[in-house]
């Protein structure tokens, strides 16, 4: 876990993946702060109950609850049971940089109206047994696994993810045309840079193209502008901040790049109708 302006950046520590599970004790260790996923994280609550705060919503967890935390993501999970049971499997950065960005299945490529699915009870046990195989694979000596057979796995976890998901109607997912990897690589360098990367211009360079052509592809692939979509992740982290830490609202300016905290006011009051301080109060 690395450190940026106080907000802990949760990430893989021991290379592309991880795979393990963790009791309620140690999951309330995670509780005692807010922290910024940079990793995807795909977790399964076996028993027991929790309840986190995703960026600015708060959810209640049961019991076969599938989640899935995306890079980007804001977490802080206010309590978990004494008697729960997690299995989770952690992709990190590196990985997802490396091996989704042509994968019609990579973490974004979908659209989420929520973090977590509901399962029946024999899903639930199907990948109970995933989860506990890959563990044993993992800790076999040597490993039975590797970088290469984790891109399966990840590519099946996607995959029944979203079946299950479109039949709850909870994702959406989009095609990867050329038009739509455009997009997809200029929303993971959002996601990678918003804090130090405020102008389209910036991200126009980093993917050397020119800043129309990047213009016009994310307004017809969204029917968002380039602009709004760094606005939108930088208003979410703030929101975050505000309403989950204790930060001085100073210190959150600085943390998303604002030197001048009136600036920082400014941006968000126009964007949120209130100024920072009135929507913590709120």
């Amino acid at each position: 876990m690395e450190e940026n302006n106080n907000i802990p950046i949760l990430d893989c520590p021991y290379g592309d993946y991880m795979i393990g599970d963790a009791s309620g004790k140690l999951m309330k260790e995670y509780g005692r702060f807010p922290c910024k996923i940079k990793c995807g994280v795909y977790a399964l609550l076996v028993r027991g109950t929790a309840s986190a705060t995703v960026n600015i919503t708060e959810y209640s967890f049961k019991a076969n609850d599938v989640l899935l935390f995306e890079p980007g993501n804001f977490l802080f999970i206010h309590d978990v049971s004494e008697d729960a049971l997690v299995y989770w499997i952690v992709f990190g950065s590196s990985f997802l940089e490396k091996h989704t960005f042509n994968n019609r299945m990579s973490l974004s490529a979908m659209q989420l109206k929520s973090p977590k699915l509901s399962l029946r009870q024999e899903q639930t046990d199907v990948l109970c047994s995933m989860y506990q195989t890959l563990i044993m694979a993992l800790n076999t000596q040597p490993s039975m696994l590797s970088t290469e057979k984790m891109v399966h796995i990840f590519n099946l976890l996607q995959t029944s993810y979203v079946n299950v998901a479109r039949q709850q109607n909870d994702v959406e997912l989009r095609p990867l045309d050329r038009k739509s990897e455009i997009y997809h690589e200029y929303c993971q360098l959002v996601v990678k840079h918003y804090h130090e990367w405020h102008h389209v211009n910036q991200y126009a360079q980093a993917m050397r193209i020119t800043l129309p052509h990047l213009c016009s592809t994310i307004r017809q692939v969204s029917e968002r502008t380039a602009g709004d979509i760094i606005n939108d992740a930088i208003l979410t982290d703030a929101k975050a901040q505000l309403k989950v830490t204790n930060l001085q609202i100073k210190e959150i300016a600085l943390s998303l790049g604002f030197d001048n905290i009136a600036f920082f006011n400014r941006f968000f009051k126009s964007h949120v109708g209130v100024t920072p301080k009135v929507y913590r109060n709120s």
